[in-house]
Order: structure tokens, then C-alpha cells, then sequence
């Protein structure tokens, strides 16, 4: 099947079997649309009378020219990674995201954590629980030598010390067990000092930090305990830390709402003040919250999107380029089989573990009963729900078996497609959708780099 979609001037047709990418005029466009409903005779009498000035020797060549594609796997491809399914199997845990605090110094409204407890209440991570997380991952790693950690909350800051700590015993760890950590810290910034700022400079591989855009979208939602705005606060620490990394990794990241359907004002906001690495997630919340998106939302989102990629295209040829996290995309080497198959790993390479130790697929399940893994003194017990995540790839859901972007999204977010339809293997339909114009969007940028 091919995916075809006018977007900033450009054709572009997507071959989803293959993942080939073609940019096309205006006449082969129509016609390899056609051709795959119809055929080459019934395309042919389309193409004619909807060019009558078109010589016909253009027309057999234009075909010829499809059919050749074809037949070199380019266009109309049967989807190779099909087979590759029955391959995809149990995996070696190589990260772990490390809710060191189930507290947090804020309140914002969307916030998915209960109230930052997770429906369990505050807690800080020990040492000793910090430690046996490292101990488990490394035990449970196998043969695999890079690890990750995403040290998570809540916020982590409240327990900076525990962290920080933490990280010595790794070091530690991998030099005698041959491994390597890389480190994320996700923060929203209240707590960041010159310590902060020295630490994660020197061991975080990459630091996430929270704002929202725009000061009154950003204080709409991003709260403080006594529920005055944050931006005034955390802007001048999230600027010196970004400035301190010295070009390490960092993201600014935000969440958009139904109260700013306008987002793409509030990324170029944060362009503006000089970030270069930026992310806006949409919000993910119950049906019937006040700030939830809605499928009649769609079409302004969409033009959002459309309207931010324009508009990073200028400033890239103006020399003020920065980067969207979703219109990152590698169309050369790209995710391997088995990510294009099975996505991040959820509940199988990737768990989430709380303050007290419990294991879950990702930190968006900690409080599911259901989905409790186990902990990290006795390991996982709950085998046949760490099958199922094992077999939740994009060949697990009907939708995903017919969608173009599948080897794109790799049948999204698992944990979205529970909390929307109540089970792993459904589909989270509008993030689904946006999913989709996004990854257009991002294909549109990249057709205009090699033209």
C-alpha cells in the first residue's frame, strides 16, 4: 500500500512496505494513485481525460516507470518485516526509569500521577532500594552493555542526594560488570542550583526540562504549591543549565491542552528565547476533562503542525534552526526490525520501578494493580503480563496491519492504548492520528533537504 499526501507545495507519495519516499509531479502523483486502485488500463483511461494535452508516449513511460518501481520492491512492496514478527521474542532488560520521588514541589493541572503519588501516596527512594535497582538491571541486562536510567517523579530534585549517590554506585557497578549507564534526569527545574548544574552537566547523558511554552500558558497549567504560575521561576534555571551543558543533550519539553490548540506559538516561544532542542507532547487525559483534546480538535492540530514545519524551515534557512523531537526522523539507517516491530519495549526490556521497589511495564502504569511486575528483590513474577507486552507489537493490533505509518509509531503507546480503550493492544485513536500528520510533516522536511 502507498500513502499518498500533498503538504507545503509537495507530492509525496510513501510506500509502506518498503518505507521508499517519493517525490513526484502532479501527473505521477494522480497516477500511481490510480494505479494502485485500478491498474494500468483503467489508470491510463484516468490520466487521459484528466490531461487530455498529455502525449501518449509520456503516459507508457510514466507507467513503465511504476511498474519498474514495483518491481524493484519501491513501490506497492509487500511489507518485508512481516515475517520478522515470530523473531520477536523475550529481550534482556536494558532501562530502567527510577521514580525516585513520588513528591513534587508543584501542581500541575494534567499532571497523570494522582495528585504525584500515583494513587499510593508521597514516598521518597532509599539508597538501599536505589541501589538494589542498579543491582537488578545489571543482573537482568544479560549480555547487553549499555544501559539506561531515567531518574523520574514526582520530582527527582526532592531527592537529589539518594540521586546523585545513586549514580556513584553505577559507576562503580559498570566498571566492575563491564557496563555502561547513561543517565536522564527529568525535572521542572524549581530545584536547580549550582550543584545541579555541575552534576548533570558531568554525568547526565541527557536532562529533560519542563515548560510549557508561552508565561500564561505555562502558568495556566505549570502551578505552584501556593497555585501562583511557575514561569518566572523556572526560566532563569532551565536557561543557565541548557547553557552550562555546553551542547550535551538536553529537551525542553511541554504539553499542549485544549486550552492552547495554538501550540505551535508556544514551541516558537521557546525558540525564541534561544532553545535549540525542543519536544510539546499533546496532553493525555480522561475523556471530559476540561483540558482534553477531542477529535474536533484535529483540524486545528493539524494546521498547528503543518504550520510549525513551515515555519522551521524558514528559520533553518535564516540560520535559526532548531529541533522538533517528532519531526526527527532517519530515513537511512532508522530503528532496527525489531523496534520498527515492537516499539520501546514496555514491560519487557524498559520498567518502571517506585520508591518502595515494585516493578511495572512504565511509569504510566505504576498504580495498576494489574500490571504490577514484581520488585526488584525477587524479580519479575508476573510472566504472562510481561508476555503480553512481549507480544504487543504492531502485528498484535488490526488497525496497525493496515496503516501506513506502522513501521513509523510501531503501534504507539501502550499505555495510552489502555487508559483510552482498556487494553495494551488497542489503539489510542486520536494520538494515533497525530501521530500520523506529524510523521508527514516530518517526511515533508526531509524531502526538502535532498531536493
Amino acid at each position: 500500500m502507498v500513502h499518498a499526501y500533498r503538504l507545503a507545495g509537495f507530492n509525496i507519495i510513501v510506500d509502506a512496505g518498503s518505507g521508499s519516499i517519493h517525490c513526484v509531479d502532479d501527473v505521477a502523483y494522480d497516477a500511481i494513485c490510480v494505479f494502485e486502485r485500478e491498474g494500468r488500463e483503467s489508470a491510463g483511461k484516468s490520466l487521459r481525460q484528466k490531461y487530455p494535452g498529455l502525449d501518449e508516449s509520456q503516459i507508457v513511460e510514466l507507467f513503465d516507470d511504476i511498474e519498474q518501481l514495483t518491481k524493484n520492491g519501491a513501490l506497492f512492496a509487500k511489507d518485508s518485516y512481516a515475517a520478522a514478527e515470530k523473531s520477536v521474542g523475550e529481550q534482556p532488560i536494558k532501562a530502567l526509569c527510577m521514580n525516585v520521588s513520588h513528591m513534587c514541589n508543584m501542581t500541575c493541572s494534567y499532571c497523570f500521577a494522582s495528585g504525584r503519588g500515583y494513587g499510593g501516596g508521597q514516598a521518597l527512594m532509599s539508597l538501599e532500594t536505589g541501589k538494589r535497582a542498579i543491582d537488578f538491571l545489571i543482573e537482568n541486562s544479560k549480555g547487553r552493555k549499555n544501559l539506561d536510567v531515567d531518574f523520574f517523579g514526582g520530582e527527582p530534585l526532592l531527592n537529589w542526594s539518594v540521586v546523585k549517590d545513586i549514580v556513584s554506585y553505577a559507576r562503580k557497578k559498570e566498571r566492575e560488570n563491564g557496563k555502561k549507564f547513561r543517565f536522564t534526569l527529568t525535572t521542572n527545574g524549581l530545584l536547580i542550583d549550582e550543584d545541579v548544574i555541575e552534576f548533570t552537566g558531568r554525568e547526565m547523558h541527557n536532562v529533560v526540562l519542563s515548560l510549557d511554552g508561552r508565561r500564561e500558558v505555562h502558568d495556566a497549567s505549570r502551578l505552584l504549591q501556593d497555585g501562583g504560575g511557575s514561569y518566572d521561576a523556572v526560566l532563569p534555571k532551565i536557561k543557565k543549565l541548557v547553557e552550562a551543558r555546553g551542547g550535551k543533550e538536553y529537551y525542553i519539553r511541554g504539553t499542549y491542552t485544549r486550552d492552547n490548540l495554538d501550540f505551535a506559538s508556544d514551541i516558537l516561544h521557546m525558540a525564541d528565547l534561544g532553545f535549540k532542542e525542543l519536544s510539546m507532547e499533546p496532553v493525555v487525559a480522561k475523556p471530559g476533562a476540561p483540558f482534553a483534546l477531542t477529535g474536533d480538535d484535529l483540524p486545528k492540530l493539524f494546521e498547528q503542525y503543518e504550520l510549525l514545519a513551515s515555519e522551521m524551515l524558514t528559520r533553518k534557512n535564516d540560520g535559526r534552526a532548531f529541533t522538533f523531537y517528532h519531526y526527527k526522523l532517519d530515513l537511512t539507517g532508522g530503528p532496527c526490525v525489531y523496534k520498527r516491530i515492537a516499539g520501546c519495549g514496555v514491560g519487557t526490556e524498559y520498567l518502571a520501578v517506585t520508591p518502595d521497589g515494585k516493578l511495572y511495564p512504565c511509569h504510566q502504569f505504576i498504580g495498576e494493580k494489574n500490571f504490577l511486575m514484581g520488585d526488584i528483590w525477587r524479580g519479575i513474577k508476573n510472566e504472562e503480563r510481561r508476555g503480553e507486552f512481549a507480544g504487543c507489537g504492531i502485528y498484535s493490533r488490526p488497525e496497525c496491519k493496515e496503516c501506513w505509518a506502522r513501521l513509523y509509531c510501531s503501534g504507539g503507546c501502550a499505555a495510552n492504548a489502555f487508559h483510552d480503550t482498556g487494553s495494551i493492544k488497542g489503539v489510542y485513536s486520536l494520538g494515533c492520528e497525530l501521530f500520523k500528520k506529524r510523521l508527514e510533516c516530518a517526511i515533508m522536511m526531509k524531502v526538502v533537504d535532498v531536493i
